[in-house]
């Protein structure tokens, strides 16, 4: 990526960030809600729920490093981790496909990737992911899982037959309890090793060889 499409991809997320400022407030409006019933994806409709920059720029050296090209990301949100995954991938000649629910968050999405001019990198789908890659036949270089946590299990069960010794999973949010419950399990296996990131903000899985 020269620099001028890299100023671009980083002024758009600069700009997301910025969007971003009020997130707080728009994530205790949606946790609200369980006062009165259990939350949903709808109850964030309008919060980024965005990885932290750090975690970004980490993900860029990841792939560049290891010279990731196949990345699945779970939870697109407004695409501000995509465009993380764009920066390294458009030095490896990969490709992403990302998955998100709300169509109203996805269509913003690829309007942020129009912007970044990196929407030839990434192909977004919208729906439920146990759905939307059910059939996913190609190998997973990257898998991110940062979208609903109770769903971080069937996602990684349904793509599991797609990874290789090469393969790293990152597993975003890990304070909650759904993914602590799911980090236990894949834990078990010996076939895995976890190791926390960020502060333990996240947690970088590995296949052992």
């Amino acid at each position: 990526m020269n620099s001028v499409a890299q100023n671009k991809v980083e002024a758009t997320i600069a700009q997301l960030y910025h969007a971003a400022r009020n997130d707080e407030l728009k994530i205790i409006t949606g946790m609200a809600k369980s006062l009165f019933r259990p939350i949903q994806p709808k109850d964030f409709k309008h919060a980024f729920l965005a990885i932290a920059p750090e975690q970004g720029r980490a993900l860029v050296q990841l792939i560049r490093q290891n010279k990731l090209k196949h990345i699945v990301e779970f939870g697109t949100s407004f695409g501000i981790s995509t465009l993380f995954l764009a920066q390294g991938v458009s030095e490896t000649g990969g490709y992403i496909i990302t998955t998100e629910l709300i169509a109203s968050k996805a269509r913003k999405a690829v309007e942020n990737f129009k912007q970044a001019g990196v929407d030839d990198l990434i192909e977004v789908r919208v729906g439920d992911a146990t759905v939307t890659l059910k059939g996913h036949n190609d190998p997973i270089d990257l898998l991110l899982l940062d979208g609903w946590k109770n769903l971080y299990l069937p996602v990684f069960r349904l793509l599991e037959p797609n990874f290789h010794a090469g393969t790293f999973i990152y597993v975003d949010n890990v304070e909650m309890a759904e993914t602590r419950s799911f980090l236990k399990i894949v834990g078990q296996d010996p076939r895995y090793h976890l190791q926390p990131t960020h502060g333990k903000k996240a947690v970088l899985i590995t296949i052992q060889p």
